[in-house]
């Protein structure tokens, strides 16, 4: 029976000119999932990575702890959506993201205020008004996360990996579990707000169909550097 891990990217470079990034905690939060990997995965796991460099930074470094050698397979399908357009889509001035990270760190409780935006947007990019005003809609978005899904569930069912492991995005990792859990968008993307840096959701393949076993695992991380878990 096949495990699945879906990984959220480390720590990436939020409010500089180019987020796709790895922040330094980003690298060591990779580093120490990796390491965590080496301990509980008996066998050299299939290895998938959304083509973001976080993605693939994130995949490489992980891996480089436990099984150097293993080849990280690349498929756009499961790439995050673009949320800097989502954020200048609703306030036009957050193009710029470095003055949405200026407001922020403004604010007494800076996590809270960003989740206010963030709501907000995922609102307008969901709600169905503007679908045409997006790169990528949210219907088309969803459906992409859930045919990559799929797709890797029908491809394991064949070759029956012992483990696999998927580098990719909080808002990804949202939606492929609102699927399974048959959530509405709201409680889909209240997941996505809570999903940690280089966190763990594992599922179980039964059949060709994946179960939940576990949502947003992050102990790895507080039990070597508490300080060193984020959100953003």
């Amino acid at each position: 029976m096949t495990t699945i891990y879906l990984v959220r990217h480390g720590q990436a470079s939020f409010g500089a000119e180019s987020y796709d990034k790895l922040s330094p905690n980003g690298e060591l939060q990779a580093r120490i999932l990796g390491r965590f990997f080496q301990k509980i995965l008996k066998d050299e796991p299939v290895v998938i990575a959304g083509s973001m460099q976080r993605h693939q930074q994130t995949a490489h470094l992980a891996m480089n702890e436990c099984f150097p050698d293993t080849q990280v397979l690349t498929n756009n399908a499961w790439n995050e959506f673009n949320h800097q357009q989502v954020f200048a889509q609703y306030e036009p001035r957050f193009e710029q993201p470095e003055l949405l990270k200026q407001e922020v760190a403004k604010e007494k409780s800076p996590r809270a205020y960003l989740a206010k935006i963030f709501e907000g947007a995922i609102e307008r990019w969901t709600g169905g008004d503007y679908h045409h005003e997006y790169d990528e809609s949210w219907p088309h978005f969803k459906n992409r996360v859930e045919t990559a899904m799929q797709n890797l569930c029908d491809e394991l069912a064949k070759t029956q990996p012992r483990y696999a492991v998927v580098f990719t995005s909080g808002g990804v990792i949202s939606v492929a579990v609102g699927k399974i859990l048959e959530l509405s968008i709201n409680r889909t993307f209240a997941l996505n707000w809570s999903i940690a840096n280089t966190s763990m959701t594992t599922l179980r393949l039964v059949g060709n169909q994946p179960q939940l076993l576990s949502l947003n695992e992050h102990h790895f991380i507080k039990e070597v550097q508490p300080d060193l878990l984020t959100w953003i």
